[in-house]
């Protein structure tokens, strides 16, 4: 493809090309934010076909000791991953068979308090070991290079999202830190303005003189 060959020296139109192939594979990336309340399960759906590549990446972003419970099942209702009180977390698969994927975020073990929960599942495409005509090679290269480039945007834009919600922990905690540094701090300067007021009233008792009638 002469697109290709020229790739050094490519014309617009093979610029609008790329550009409108990379924003078609990154269409599906995206993180979304959601609130699990206490005693409460969350699930989400996707359906796919066999050999599709999955990915599921969440951060807790507040609430409590930042864990919840994560479990990802397959159209057969068997469990393709499980674990409990989780911070955060990555895990890839590739679709064993065609259906409805389900994977959920439960807090079921906190009794009062809400998580906020951000994830991303990425869905890719359908592996397959199908020879290509050798005549295409040009267009199967670059479209390789295309598909590796999307898969670096993605990357990035994964970890842009996780430093956002690590340093919204982040300020969080400092956030409350603070707080009760001053709380702390006020409580310590009540108690020594009564400290000190007990004090001189005490002595003042102490040395006054009493007179007999």
């Amino acid at each position: 493809m002469w697109c290709f060959g020229k790739f050094t020296m490519m014309d617009s139109k093979c610029l609008g090309l790329l550009f409108c192939v990379l924003c078609t594979y990154l269409t599906n990336v995206n993180a979304y934010f959601i609130t699990v309340d206490a005693h409460a399960e969350e699930c989400f759906f996707d359906k796919v076909e066999t050999g599709t590549k999955m990915g599921l990446m969440f951060e807790i972003a507040e609430g409590g000791f930042l864990d919840i419970d994560v479990k990802i099942v397959g159209p057969e209702g068997k469990v393709i991953h499980q674990g409990e009180r989780e911070t955060s977390g990555k895990y890839t698969f590739a679709a064993h068979t065609s259906g409805v994927y389900t994977y959920c975020f439960s807090n079921q073990m906190s009794t009062m308090t809400p998580k906020v929960v951000m994830f991303n599942m990425e869905i890719g495409e359908k592996s397959s070991t199908e020879d290509k005509p050798a005549e295409d090679g040009h267009q199967n290269q670059l479209e390789q290079m295309i598909k590796e480039l999307s898969q670096s945007l993605s990357n990035v834009k994964h970890e842009q999202d996780y430093m956002q919600v690590r340093d919204r922990i982040h300020r969080s905690i400092n956030e409350s830190t603070n707080s009760r540094v001053v709380m702390w701090a006020f409580f310590e300067a009540l108690v020594l303005i009564v400290m000190t007021v007990g004090q001189v009233y005490y002595l003042k008792r102490f040395f006054e003189v009493r007179r007999v009638v």
